[in-house]
């Protein structure tokens, strides 16, 4: 019997394909990004944006505006003080795009405990975030 066959038959056919990795979030800086963001709901500014998550300029720019085209941030430009200031929120979408992201990423950490055999009690206590 092959090993694709025996997954048919166990009904396990795309089981580890984690579908919810959504491609624009599962990269480190927009990861970061879209993390500093849900931890701060207010917004951030683009420079405290660009220190929490050690990014230069350019390539922040360039992760916000692909966030931004996936409707997962709003990017509002204004003034303060006289200098102009660019604020960085999470969108509804994005938030609930993020948190179905993590539900994913915490079953590739729960099937990977368990085929690793690692103490039970790291597996319990993985609990679905709610930020």
């Amino acid at each position: 019997m092959t090993a694709k066959s025996s997954c048919n038959r166990l009904g396990n056919e795309g089981r580890f394909a984690y579908e919810g990795l959504d491609r624009v979030i599962h990269e480190r800086a927009r990861l970061s990004v879209l993390t500093s963001l849900v931890t701060n709901p207010k917004g951030l500014t683009f420079g405290d944006l660009k220190q929490l998550c050690s990014l230069t300029d350019g390539n922040l720019s360039r992760h916000l505006r692909v966030l931004e085209r996936g409707k997962m941030v709003e990017i509002v430009k204004g003034i303060d003080r006289n200098r102009p200031q660019t604020l960085c929120r999470i969108t509804p979408s994005g938030r609930k795009r993020y948190l179905e992201y993590l539900e994913t990423l915490e079953q590739v950490v729960r099937d990977a405990a368990r085929g690793a055999e690692v103490a039970p009690a790291l597996v319990r206590a993985l609990k679905p975030s709610r930020a």
